[in-house]
């Protein structure tokens, strides 16, 4: 029951600083997803947190998604936010609701092959690497449009919006010209046709206040509503 009840508050608290953050912006919190991140969260906490309103959960590897998907019961939208390898994109066709890591066009590529082969669409976020860091997956932001052209041609995929993770930084307000970079490229406008920049996904514990004041509307929190992960 003590779990149940701390992540319960834990969430009432994130909701409550979304909810600020939009308000600076004069935007409505409704429109913000909070997606609960489930990477080594055992199924007791993802249930307790669904109890408590959660609806969309964010894994970061592919096998563990399709294990936790067997073991909650309870209804929920799936979100694949990690980098995804081309052997695994099988697995991916109609476990998730969204793929947040499309980042190179051998990706696109086996997607779609896959994707065509089932008859299905598949809709993905572009990750970008903002800050071009090494160690992070993304296209750089003058790789998009040219990729965004070449993804548009394929019809089993739909590109729906853009993704980015920002470095880590102790002050999160050093992160807000990644994010507005990201919202600029988001609101850009003159994409091909068929790509459809409805979601903007950025923002994680340390820094999701400042995403939404810079306009995400979707953000992938952990830590805060699950406390530290054990591994």
């Amino acid at each position: 029951m003590r779990i149940v009840e701390d992540i319960a508050k834990n969430i009432a608290h994130v909701r409550a600083r979304i909810s600020q953050a939009a308000a600076q912006r004069g935007r409505d919190p409704d429109e913000i997803t909070l997606i609960a991140v489930t990477k080594d969260v055992p199924g007791e906490k993802i249930n307790a947190a669904i109890a408590a309103g959660i609806t969309d959960l964010g894994e970061n590897r592919v096998q563990e998604a399709l294990k936790k998907q067997r073991e909650v019961v309870a209804p929920a939208k799936w979100h694949l936010i990690g980098h995804l390898q081309r052997n695994k994109v099988r697995h991916c066709l109609t476990n998730f609701a969204l793929i947040h890591s499309l980042d190179r066009l051998s990706l696109a590529q086996e997607i779609q092959r896959r994707a065509a082969q089932r008859g299905v669409v598949v809709p993905c976020l572009v990750q970008v690497n903002v800050a071009g860091e090494k160690s992070k997956f993304g296209l750089a932001p003058g790789e998009l449009e040219p990729f965004l052209r070449q993804v548009a041609a394929m019809q089993n995929i739909k590109v729906c919006g853009l993704m980015t993770i920002a470095p880590y930084y102790d002050d999160p307000e050093a992160a807000r010209p990644v994010f507005r970079r990201l919202r600029e490229l988001f609101e850009q406008g003159d994409y091909p046709a068929g790509v459809s920049m409805q979601y903007l996904s950025m923002g994680m514990s340390n820094d999701y206040t400042v995403a939404v004041e810079e306009g995400a509307n979707m953000v992938r929190i952990g830590t805060a509503l699950f406390g530290k992960r054990q591994n």
